[in-house]
């Protein structure tokens, strides 16, 4: 394997809203002909925006000139806490790696530098929402399970 990982720029916004969709059917189970141009439009948008004003890093894993991986990580302000003073918090997202090229660390090394990105920034609170599969690769890097947090449903 002859493995190049990249962070993402303007240039990539095609390949990054293309792996988005990906992930977004593999992690819903979704039937590969679901339509999902509202949010690929958004994705874009999205991307567009916050690659320029370092809200979102992201990187791409390639195979020679084939992408096989990718991971993101958004930025974000809350209310400054007693545990983390500054409001500055850290999402990990958009990790996928194609079923042929798993279990052999890319996604971990993919991780690695969106973490070591994040914390270079002064941020360590970070958090991410694990799919089933996703799960012990994040366990094995330290991310705990948190019980505290709930949501309100559409």
């Amino acid at each position: 394997m002859n493995l190049t990982y990249k962070r993402a720029t303007l240039e990539d916004i095609d390949i990054l809203v293309k792996t988005r969709i990906e992930v977004l059917k593999a992690a819903n189970k979704l039937c590969v002909d679901t339509d999902m141009g509202e949010v690929e439009r958004q994705s874009y948008s999205y991307y567009q925006k916050a690659l320029c004003d370092g809200s979102h890093i992201a990187y791409l894993v390639f195979n020679g000139s084939c992408c096989i991986g990718t991971g993101g990580v958004s930025f974000f302000q809350v209310m400054p806490t007693y545990h983390n003073p500054s409001g500055k918090k850290a999402y990990i997202m958009n990790m996928y790696t194609n079923p042929k090229y798993r279990r052999k660390g890319i996604a971990y090394k993919t991780l690695d530098m969106l973490i070591k990105d994040s914390k270079s920034k002064g941020i360590f609170s970070i958090s991410l929402e694990a799919t089933d599969m996703g799960r012990p690769l994040y366990e094995k890097y330290g991310f705990i399970k948190m019980n505290n947090e709930m949501e309100l449903p559409e």
